[in-house]
């Protein structure tokens, strides 16, 4: 794919380590893995499901927002900071809403943020509860201060995320809409804004398939990182759920959208990419999940980076190469 153009800035000092000698995944994992441990706070449960986005701080070379439930069982979001990517200073104290109304902004649980730099601005959305799990919206420039906006839907609603620019002149945002408990179904569906509030225009993107197709994704999928731009359409990693004899078990996989109406799929992997297989992906707090939340990529060398939430306790990388991960989508479509 040598006329593939990667939208995004170069990180040549991103996270990184080659393929294994011999592998022929498409993705591998981090040999050092989990990069974050449980214990990661001194009030942490554990530390999992967060997003990171390059942002310079001194002498730190990224952000980000982390879900660390904390030792009372809460579910809590914290920033954080390194300098490589890996190694993080997570600060012991809840990220800070401010300006949100007061209808609102009574913390009742927040997990599985994600972030999205739109112009000067980070927006993070999460699952924040209100009389059920709906989607937060809050903005930052500094991850010190979080401005927090209107829920974008009412309950139920999950795995909101945003893409990285405008689309058609208005903010664009992929959702799963859930029930109050274990959803034992989902599909992605896309919604615009024109002020980051108000959101409509709703459409349908993709259903879970059918199990005889791919099981990995049959009974539920929702959204992961924030969606990579590329000439071939937008490169989207979602997780998918199995309903197995021993519960459920989260995989990811990859899907390209069209890049003017991005609820239109070109091509959706049949294959996972990761899913459960290390002891810490299959033994935690629930057992058997790979969850993907963020990415960082290199758009000089296709290079990219997947955080991924592991068995709801830990936090795991997976790498790989955006041309390779586009040819895996396209050859072994389901479409």
């Amino acid at each position: 794919m040598s006329n593939l153009k990667i939208m995004g800035p170069a990180l040549p000092d991103m996270p990184w380590e080659e393929r294994p000698a011999g592998s022929k995944e498409v993705m591998w994992r981090y040999s050092a893995n989990p990069i974050i441990g449980r214990d990661a706070l001194s009030t942490s449960n554990s530390v999992f499901n967060s997003a990171v986005v390059p942002f310079k701080k001194g002498k730190y070379n990224y952000a980000g927002v982390f879900r660390c439930d904390d030792t009372n069982r809460r579910m809590r979001i914290h920033a954080g900071f390194p300098v490589d990517g890996i190694d993080w200073d997570i600060r012991e104290e809840d990220f800070r809403l401010v300006g949100g109304d007061a209808e609102i902004s009574e913390w009742v649980y927040g997990y599985d943020p994600r972030v999205a730099q739109i112009g000067d601005k980070y927006y993070v959305t999460w699952c924040n509860g209100y009389h059920g799990p709906t989607i937060g919206v809050a903005w930052t420039e500094d991850f010190e201060t979080f401005h927090q906006l209107e829920n974008a839907f009412i309950p139920f609603n999950r795995n909101g995320v945003l893409f990285p620019r405008k689309i058609g002149g208005k903010f664009a945002m992929l959702s799963r809409p859930s029930d109050n408990g274990h959803t034992a179904f989902g599909d992605i569906f896309y919604s615009e804004s024109p002020d980051m509030e108000f959101w409509g225009r709703h459409r349908h993107v993709m259903s879970p398939a059918a199990f005889e197709v791919s099981a990995w994704q049959c009974m539920k999928i929702g959204a992961g990182p924030v969606p990579i731009e590329t000439s071939e359409g937008w490169l989207l990693f979602y997780h998918g759920v199995l309903r197995s004899c021993n519960g459920y078990v989260y995989a990811f996989g990859s899907a390209l959208l069209d890049l003017n109406e991005p609820w239109k799929v070109t091509a959706r992997s049949g294959p996972y990419l990761i899913s459960p297989r290390e002891t810490y992906e299959c033994t935690g707090d629930v057992p058997n999940v790979t969850f993907p939340c963020a990415a960082l990529h290199d758009s000089a060398t296709g290079r990219v980076a997947v955080y991924y939430g592991c068995a709801d306790t830990v936090t795991g990388l997976a790498f790989g190469y955006i041309p390779e991960i586009i040819e895996f989508t396209k050859q072994n479509s389901i479409l």
